[in-house]
């Protein structure tokens, strides 16, 4: 269950993040409350999921999913650029995140 939580808290990493670009800084009302809404979401369930997950791996996986879904959603969404490079490091993490998951308890 606690991995569950990490990787839905992780999802809503990604929209907090997101949201910040839509936000412009927070000056925004309507995306600033989306944004801090879902950032608080995300941390409560980092906290809940940390309860059981080692402290070093549940952030990383965290920030990973975070780091890859918003590269993703610029990509899509903001226009920012796909080069193979960019894939390749992006692919990197998410090793990273499938072998934390695969040598924790």
């Amino acid at each position: 269950m606690a991995w569950w939580l990490l990787i839905i808290a992780g999802l809503f990493e990604v929209a907090w993040a997101s949201g910040l670009k839509w936000s412009h800084g927070l000056t925004r009302p309507g995306p600033a409350v989306f944004t801090l809404i879902t950032l608080a979401i995300s941390m409560g369930l980092l906290a809940w999921a940390l309860r059981t997950i080692p402290v070093g791996t549940g952030y990383a996986v965290w920030t990973g999913i975070g780091a890859v879904g918003t590269a993703c959603l610029g990509i899509v969404l903001f226009g920012e650029p796909l080069t193979f490079a960019r894939l390749g490091f992006l692919a990197l993490i998410v090793i990273g995140i499938v072998g934390l998951k695969f040598v924790s308890a």
